[in-house]
């Protein structure tokens, strides 16, 4: 009996070391929806995160984002902006809080670099939720975008990571 429980409690305790690691060095969500949703609860983007460099909360939005934007970037995010990196690197979670014009939250829009996920679109994987937290759309920008421009320009034809999150 003891010869076997052994083994058994030999393997559960790597399996606890290695969730302990990777809780301690932020592993990121799968690309899903839900593991993406509750990755920024857990890590309480809003009060931990910082905003995109140069930009406050509700500035002027563009197309196809609301009118007026709030936009937060994680570790991997903020140091490719402030390093000029060119790109993002994987790993890279840029939330976009889109409100109306009477600042209202009327959509949460999330970009996720994940490397090798979508290579036509520099590899984001795109969620957008309700205020509340429903999924709205997921996927790649072929698959949520409603417009063909939209498309386009996420697909990186046309624009640079810097230029499409900024």
């Amino acid at each position: 009996m003891k010869r076997r429980l052994f083994p058994f409690l030999a393997l559960s305790l790597v399996g606890l070391i290695g969730l302990a690691f990777a809780a301690s060095h932020g592993m990121m969500p799968e690309p899903d929806a839900e593991a993406v949703w509750s990755h920024l609860e857990q890590k309480n983007y809003q009060e931990s995160w910082s905003m995109w460099p140069g930009k406050e909360a509700l500035y002027e939005g563009t197309r196809p984002h609301g009118a007026l934007l709030t936009t937060y970037v994680n570790e991997a995010a903020l140091e490719a902006i402030e390093n000029k990196a060119g790109s993002m690197p994987a790993g890279a979670i840029i939330v976009k809080e889109n409100y109306k014009p009477d600042k209202t939250l009327a959509a949460i829009t999330v970009m996720q670099k994940i490397q090798g996920y979508n290579p036509a679109a520099n590899d984001w994987f795109w969620v957008k939720y309700s205020p509340s937290g429903k999924v709205l759309a997921e996927g790649t920008p072929q698959e949520i975008a409603d417009d063909e421009t939209v498309q386009s320009a996420y697909l990186g034809e046309l624009y640079s990571d810097f230029e499409v999150t900024a």
